[in-house]
């Protein structure tokens, strides 16, 4: 019932979009818009900003427009979004999935500008990364000004104090891992005298396949394409590949001799550092951040004793070869509405506030916040400063959980300046991040399907997306067998797969190159 009741809702929305850009080309083809403010929808991870706040008024002072900012809440932001793409007020700027089924839907209807080749005139506006840029792309076209992410962030965390105790060195190999796993869960690294540990947390995940859980972070180490990779001369999903059976046969064998977290099933994914830290698992792979995290856990529970976490990048297989799991090296797009915006006078007015908006002025402000209020440059880092002032609060407030997310050249978890912390243990786990991920991008298996999106993947993606997760998660906990995997693999083709990799492989062969 709640896939129906979802499909219903986009069909709504698909309506309803068609009827609002009616609405709005049969009423102000000719009246020019007022860009004196900007309007804009984004998402909020706390307290929304008060309009009058000090962040705000600096960012306006530095752009020359009033901003009238609509926040949503992350975990409503898609429902809203989908609404908002059905009615007949969109907001000039967006944060979206431009991959999204509903914002390709509006996109096609000419809800948004398609900004390829118009953003390489400013710049703090132009794709820093060409790689970046191509992940972007939907079909050829460039949708939005993508927001900044490590192109490169895979790692495995672990207990750096459990490591020594078992006597093992760092990790290199796929066999080192499990080694220490297994040590992990059977050497009481703890010491407490009992057999109360285990190798590896692992948390249900949110994501569909190819989305930087770690099963796909393993399966890419055993060679397995990072999505859609070539074989026998065409694209195939990395599922249909021997590398993915070959990778899930060893974490299977994780699971059944208990190296894993019993409930990594169901172990939900906000609660993911609990047992690390609880001193229940000893290695998570994950996101590099998570290391820095975790450390800050530590830190708070005991702070003159939580040297207790380090972290390596990228596992090579058994043979030696390295293959490393990338990122898309972005988290949604800032798109321009057409709804306001009709000519390309108006849209030249938006790119060029943008463009001060991003700049490193700007990138300061929205990644940082307000210099010699709540943070001071040492070194290039920034360190915050006078933390127990009420206001300042509030601007940090505004930083962390609101306008950061209006950057898109500073990277969240990064900023402008990157943050300088008060011990040596977070500031080299933080500093270690850049090293590990230029290191592992030479071994990046980049997804080449990632620019282009199938139109049968979009008509059909609910019932698509689910298949291989779930039939994954059953496979290693030993609900079905290796074999009915395989028959799963083969249901996705029958289920409209087949159309998806025909599509997928026409599309990319078109993409420029």
């Amino acid at each position: 019932m709640k896939m129906v009741s979802r499909s219903r809702r986009l069909l709504a929305a698909a309506l309803g979009l068609t009827t609002a850009l009616t609405v709005t080309a049969c009423g102000g083809d000719e009246k020019q818009a007022s860009l004196d403010t900007i309007t804009v929808m984004t998402k909020l991870f706390g307290t929304a900003p008060d309009p009058g706040g000090e962040l705000q008024q600096a960012v306006q002072k530095l752009i020359g427009k009033k901003l009238d900012i609509t926040w949503v809440p992350n975990a409503d932001y898609n429902d809203k979004l989908n609404v908002t793409l059905a009615s007949n007020s969109i907001p000039d700027l967006v944060v979206t999935n431009e991959k999204s089924p509903s914002f390709i839907r509006a996109a096609d209807a000419g809800a948004f500008w398609d900004l390829t080749g118009k953003l390489d005139s400013y710049p703090n506006l132009k794709p820093a990364n060409a790689q970046t840029a191509r992940n972007v792309m939907v079909n050829g076209k460039t949708y939005g000004i993508y927001r900044t992410r490590p192109l490169l962030r895979s790692a495995v965390v672990y207990r750096k104090d459990w490591l020594a105790k078992v006597g093992l060195p760092e990790p290199q190999t796929v066999d080192d891992l499990y080694r220490i796993a297994k040590a992990f869960t059977e050497q009481d690294p703890d010491g407490n005298g009992k057999k109360d540990t285990y190798g590896l947390v692992i948390p249900k995940w949110p994501g569909n396949y190819a989305s930087s859980s770690p099963y796909d972070t393993m399966e890419t180490w055993f060679g397995a394409p990072n999505g859609w990779g070539q074989r026998g001369g065409k694209l195939v999903p990395g599922f249909d590949t021997e590398e993915f059976y070959q990778a899930n046969r060893f974490m299977k064998k994780w699971v059944d001799e208990g190296l894993v977290n019993p409930d990594f099933a169901t172990l939900d994914a906000g609660s993911w550092n609990d047992p690390f830290v609880q001193g229940k698992g000893g290695m998570i792979i994950d996101v590099n951040v998570r290391g820095t995290d975790l450390a800050g856990r530590f830190r708070q529970k005991d702070p003159k004793d939580f040297d207790k976490v380090s972290m390596v990048g990228n596992m090579k297989r058994s043979d030696g070869q390295k293959f490393s799991l990338p990122f898309t090296g972005y988290l949604d797009v800032l798109a321009i509405s057409k709804q306001r915006i009709r000519t390309d006078e108006q849209l030249e007015q938006v790119l060029q506030t943008l463009d001060k908006l991003q700049s490193q002025e700007g990138s300061s402000l929205l990644t940082n916040g307000i210099e010699g209020r709540n943070f001071r440059l040492e070194d290039g880092k920034a360190v915050l400063i006078n933390q127990d002032d009420a206001q300042v609060k509030v601007i940090q407030n505004d930083v962390d959980k609101a306008f950061i997310q209006l950057g898109t050249r500073a990277s969240v978890g990064l900023g402008q300046y990157p943050f300088k912390y008060s011990n040596d243990i977070e500031q080299k786990l933080f500093d270690q991040r850049e090293t590990l991920m230029q290191e592992d991008l030479k071994t990046a298996v980049h997804n080449p399907a990632l620019p282009v999106v199938a139109p049968t993947a979009v008509e059909k993606g609910q019932t698509l997306d689910l298949i291989i997760p779930d039939a994954r998660i059953k496979f290693l906990s030993g609900a079905i067998s290796e074999e009915q995997l395989r028959a799963q693999v083969k249901r996705w083709y029958d289920s409209g797969g087949t159309q998806v990799a025909q599509e997928v492989n026409d599309l990319v062969s078109k993409l420029p190159k």
